[in-house]
């Protein structure tokens, strides 16, 4: 009897003509490295989404899409949260979904203006956790000064979610003579981070896995469009944003460098890391630049721009602790290095998935 041969199916993406590196082709489900934003998202967007989205406005692959609309220069995006748990010490999920879409259109030089929110609400859920939440979400767009113009709300059976997850989209006004993208980095460049790293995903961790390191460890998440607002003061011309959320610093300066075709050298011993993350990423076996951040981001900015705008983040209270961590070089393009504390030069690498999944 002659073997069946099967046809692939024409309504569903092939996965034959696609290339290195592997680790997506070696999964044929979504697995939970997926979303971490390491090499497995990066992969799962450049070779899933971009060929079925394809448009230019894709292409600049940053935080949000600056788009011209009527004669106005708009930044858009949008993003959605499934933290675990829903409330941890310096916020919430509802805090969490203003404050990480605010920011990702100020990583475009934009205040955002308005907002839509929307819950995925479990069957089963408790309408009091469901309140404070909303009631979180509504304190966070008034302290972000954003408003939130429209909405939509889902419940799905109960097993079929976990509690809450909301979605916010964003859009905001992006001032004349303000080009801010992954692009525009160049040799030369100061790479500046507006305070301690690793907060948001240790505190987390401590909450969700019971764990005490002898302190509390309070979440970083705020809105960083004021202090975006102070940088802009200072000069119109900063190169790069990035708040380093999923997959932390390292992954936020590994996607500069590959977007720029520049390398990014860092050094181990200013990287302002609290004692609280350094013991805690010591314990559990991390690394601080691979932990999450919410109210962090990262500057990529002139030379001749980076003493005055280090000194207008200092001056922020969101950035008492801002310092210049490294500097864009024509060496290594598209790649990251640290240089240790013992003179010896280490690579700081994507990794596939995430150290902490679920953080955002």
């Amino acid at each position: 009897m002659a073997e069946q041969v099967m046809l692939p199916d024409p309504e569903l993406p092939s996965f034959d003509g696609w290339t290195c590196p592997l680790p997506l082709r070696d999964h044929r489900t979504v697995v939970m490295g997926h979303g971490g934003g390491g090499q497995l998202s990066a992969e799962l967007i450049e070779h899933l989404f971009v060929p079925a989205f394809a448009n230019p406005l894709l292409e600049g692959m940053a935080d949000s899409a600056v788009v011209t609309l009527g004669g106005a220069r708009l930044a858009f995006s949008t993003d959605s949260f499934v933290v675990q748990p829903l409330f941890f010490p310096g916020g919430s999920i509802g805090d969490l979904a203003v404050n990480g879409t605010v920011n990702d259109l100020a990583m475009s030089g934009a205040q955002a203006a308005y907002l839509s929110c929307g819950f995925i609400l479990e069957e089963g859920v408790e309408l009091s956790v469901v309140g404070r939440i909303a009631a979180d979400l509504g304190a966070a767009a008034r302290r972000a000064g954003v408003t939130v113009a429209t909405g939509d709300t889902k419940v799905v059976d109960s097993g079929h979610g976990d509690g809450v997850y909301v979605n916010t989209a964003g859009i905001g006004l992006v001032p004349d003579g303000v080009d801010i993208r992954p692009q525009r980095a160049v040799p030369g460049d100061v790479v500046i981070v507006s305070g301690m790293i690793g907060v948001h995903g240790i505190a987390i961790m401590s909450v969700r896995e019971g764990i005490s390191f002898g302190t509390e460890v309070v979440s970083d998440c705020a809105p960083l469009n004021g202090l975006v607002a102070a940088m802009l003061d200072v000069t119109l011309d900063l190169h790069v944003l990035r708040d380093p959320t999923r997959g932390g610093v390292a992954t936020s300066l590994n996607e500069i460098a590959k977007a720029a075709g520049v390398g990014i050298e860092l050094t181990e011993s200013v990287l302002p890391i609290p004692e609280t993350v350094a013991n805690a990423c010591s314990f559990l076996g991390l690394d601080p630049l691979y932990v999450a951040n919410e109210g962090k981001l990262l500057a990529v900015v002139a030379p001749e721009d980076a003493e005055a705008v280090l000194a207008a983040l200092q001056a922020h209270p969101l950035g008492v602790d801002a310092a210049v961590i490294g500097e864009c070089v024509p060496d290594h393009p598209g790649m990251v290095v640290t240089r240790t504390t013992f003179g010896a030069t280490r690579v700081v690498d994507t990794p596939i998935g995430e150290q902490l999944p679920r953080i955002c």
